[in-house]
């Protein structure tokens, strides 16, 4: 019997994707399900915005067959909003409503939303009753484990939420003020899934970048599963990579400059397709780093794809990098 969330079972030790800012959209998703992610959570969508019908927020809302199942997540800071916003959310029909109560960021901290709610622990749960009275959909909250050194009371949230109704929470390792400095501390992450009165799963989120310490952490914190963020950006293999050595013990080899090249290229193709050219181009920026981290003398490619604006350059530069590197053999992880 594999770990469940409501009624879907997500097998035995679930990867799930990291719901991320201009990162978790509809081609990224598609390819961390091909290889091997097991959730999905869509951007972070701010209910305002989805109230107003704000063409970005909605645009957030699209979700596929293909990436089953799929949580979209939604951040605010107003009941009344956040209810609203359910309800839109729940006529998408996705699988998994998720509350950001998580997100560091200052714009969306500051204003009591996102990481900022966990400044005030009974309206983090009088927001959590709420959505989940107004959704059929299984809720599930991401947090961290408080706002500062001092709050961290993430053992007593995640029970509170419990008994409001959620089915799942995703821990990040570190507080609010921490943002993603230091290193995440999965302890508590450890303590709140051995609190004998918690019977929703427990998934562990933060420094995950290599498949070995997915094991370990599995084995010395008892999560039910893993949430991947940072790791997965332009890393797509890391999933299937995780999930095989938990497996077997042993580390996939890395992939090869042609199945990068021929990644990369799919999932600039896709991202143009489903956002435009622009927005497409500028938001795979952000991923070439990781698809050819390890390539020597890279800067001259780098710079051109970092600063390319039409998509026959970027396919020509593909191709260049294919030629350049042919045959050339990546350190495993």
């Amino acid at each position: 019997m594999g770990v469940k969330i409501a009624n879907i079972d997500l097998g035995d030790f679930p990867l799930l994707l990291a719901p991320m800012e201009d990162v978790s959209d509809p081609p990224f998703r598609a390819l961390c399900k091909e290889q091997g992610a097991d959730l999905m959570y869509t951007e972070f969508i701010s209910s305002e915005g989805l109230i107003r019908n704000a063409a970005k927020s909605t645009q957030k809302l699209d979700i596929y067959k293909y990436e089953r199942p799929v949580g979209i997540q939604i951040f605010g800071s107003e009941l009344e909003s956040m209810q609203q916003a359910a309800e839109i959310v729940t006529q998408t029909n996705p699988d998994i409503l998720d509350i950001n109560f998580g997100c560091p960021v200052k714009k969306v901290a500051c204003k009591g939303a996102g990481a900022g709610i966990l400044k005030d622990i009974p309206k983090m749960v009088r927001l959590t009753e709420a959505i989940v009275k107004s959704t059929h959909l299984p809720v599930t909250v991401k947090t961290r484990l408080g706002w500062d050194e001092n709050s961290k009371y993430i053992v007593e949230v995640a029970e509170r939420l419990q008994d409001v109704g959620i089915k799942a929470i995703s821990i990040h390792g570190r507080t609010r003020t921490q943002m993603y400095k230091g290193e995440a501390d999965w302890s508590l992450i450890a303590e709140t899934k051995s609190n004998p009165r918690l019977h929703i799963p427990v998934f562990g989120n933060g420094d995950i970048d290599t498949p070995q310490k997915a094991a370990d952490y599995k084995n010395r914190y008892g999560v039910d599963g893993i949430m991947i963020g940072r790791a997965s950006i332009g890393y797509p293999w890391f999933f299937n990579e995780i999930k095989h050595y938990v497996k077997t013990g042993e580390t996939l080899p890395p992939p090869t400059v042609e199945e990068r090249v021929r990644l990369a290229k799919r999932h600039l193709d896709m991202s143009v397709e489903w956002k435009g050219e622009r927005t497409g181009i500028v938001e795979m920026r952000r991923h070439y780093g990781k698809y050819f981290k390890g390539l020597e003398h890279f800067k001259p490619f780098r710079t051109t794809l970092v600063t390319s604006t039409e998509t026959t350059e970027l396919h020509r530069t593909f191709n260049e990098i294919l030629n350049a590197y042919s045959g050339f053999e990546f350190e495993p992880v």
